[in-house]
């Protein structure tokens, strides 16, 4: 065998040994996300109780209109949310955008959410993500090749960025807006403060609503991680193309946006193209 040919053959089996390793990887991220929202689905009760115009009373006027615009009134009040995200996100202003797969599962009575995402970077190279707000605690795992440990953050930090985003989240499933951790302040006709306390985390957000009863913006004062370094910036989303999903009219398309003190940077835009409610999971 030729010098030329060896080093071909011991290029392919490298290739062949990573992508192999990658199959692998993925195939057991995916696996230990599946336990998680097993685990977490595992304490959900759908107790059939529905939502009534007494349960909206002395809430801010604009969020009783956004809740009776979003038909909840008189629905089942939703206690599990299982979602599929088509997204596009990038790590910088001069960073490419990078196409997103991705699913969510929330609880409502006790507070939670896993986000599992698979971001292709390049052909045959994708980064695994798994963000997750669990008995007032948030997680980001991150691995490069489903593989490679590239953050796996908590503390108080993640704890109010997770709190924070799943607050922000509720407009996928409204009705868990009306309960007892969240509370509510009307500001103006077009804008309402939410505040959510859980475990020893307290952070507000303002949900903006338009003529029509929609959330159209959610912003916050939020934690997140530049240079290194974490601080409290301006999280915005923007949100729009409201669609029905099994009853319930929700935004699909939105924008993630911080608003820092060297501009604005947009880094996530999703659709919504699935969601289900009070369902098993599938597996």
């Amino acid at each position: 065998m030729s010098k030329a040919t060896l080093v071909l053959t011991s290029i392919a089996v490298l290739v062949g040994v990573f992508i192999v390793g990658s199959v692998i990887a993925n195939f057991l991220f995916k696996g230990n996300v599946e336990q998680e929202v097993k685990t977490l689905f595992s304490n959900v009760e759908n107790k059939g109780e529905i939502v009534t115009e007494e349960d909206i009373e002395g809430l801010p006027q604009n969020v009783q209109i956004w809740l009776e615009y979003a038909g909840v009134v008189g629905m089942e009040k939703i206690a599990a949310v299982r979602l599929k995200q088509k997204a596009n996100m990038r790590l910088g202003v001069d960073k490419p955008w990078m196409p997103v797969e991705a699913e969510q599962y929330f609880t409502s009575e006790e507070p939670s959410f896993i986000w599992k995402a698979k971001i292709k970077v390049a052909p045959l190279i994708h980064i695994a993500g798994r963000d997750k707000y669990q008995d007032g605690k948030g997680n980001m795992l991150i691995k490069a090749l489903s593989l490679l440990t590239v953050a796996d953050s908590e503390g108080k930090e993640i704890d109010q960025g997770t709190l924070l985003r799943y607050l922000a989240e509720t407009m996928w499933f409204p009705s868990a807006v009306l309960k007892e951790y969240i509370t509510w302040e009307e500001i103006d006709e077009d804008n309402a403060k939410a505040t959510m306390t859980y475990g020893d985390i307290t952070a507000s957000g303002i949900f903006t609503f338009n003529d029509n009863g929609e959330v159209i913006k959610f912003e916050a004062e939020r934690y997140g991680e530049f240079d290194g370094e974490f601080s409290l910036e301006t999280w915005s989303i923007s949100l729009r193309d409201y669609k029905e999903f099994e009853g319930v009219r929700v935004p699909s398309k939105g924008e993630v946006t911080w608003k820092l003190g060297d501009g604005d940077f947009t880094w996530f835009n999703f659709e919504v193209t699935e969601i289900q409610y009070n369902k098993p999971i599938p597996y």
